[in-house]
């Protein structure tokens, strides 16, 4: 979402989730994102900004509009562990399923999501791995213009990424 934005494109968040020790960039969220399933009333509002959804949500994005979607493919290992730290410092329950059955869960929802992408016609999907990010800003920053039209800041792009934030390594 930071690279998209520095690159040029308004990204469409709402600040009700502020910046915390857990993320301290913010988490450019939108919250009627989250009852897309109900509700994608929001949707023409957010014609040409970048949106963060999260993939379980994807096949809930309503028909009659064309789609670019990048997906931030990260380790799973390292969601569930980073997701646990946060939870923890937010003084919250974690997760009682073992880390192992989530992750065969979430890594089932992430290929129907892809396998849903796939299949539209009005979706096109860049997959881009998280670590390819933060290793290579630069070549992902290209590969993620092109992808979008080719009229972004590379250079901008590139510059956000600051890979001291990786903590939740696999």
């Amino acid at each position: 979402m930071q690279m998209v934005e520095a690159g040029g494109i308004s990204a469409l968040t709402d600040g009700v989730r502020e910046a915390d020790e857990n993320n301290s960039r913010g988490y450019y969220e939108f919250e009627p994102v989250k009852k897309l399933r109900a509700d994608a009333s929001w949707v023409p509002q957010a014609e040409g900004k970048v949106v963060k959804v999260i993939a379980q949500l994807l096949q809930h994005l309503p028909q009659g509009h064309d789609y670019r979607v990048v997906f931030m493919d990260r380790d799973l290992t390292e969601v569930l562990r980073s997701q646990t730290t946060m939870l923890k410092n937010l003084g919250q329950k974690t997760p009682a399923l073992p880390a192992a059955i989530l992750a065969r869960t979430f890594d089932q929802q992430v290929a129907k999501t892809k396998a849903w992408a796939a299949a539209q016609p009005n979706v096109e999907l860049l997959t881009i791995g998280h670590r390819a990010a933060i290793e290579r800003p630069a070549s992902i920053a290209a590969e993620v213009n092109a992808f979008l039209g080719g009229t972004l800041d590379e250079t901008a792009m590139a510059g956000v990424v600051d890979p001291s934030l990786y903590r939740a390594r696999g």
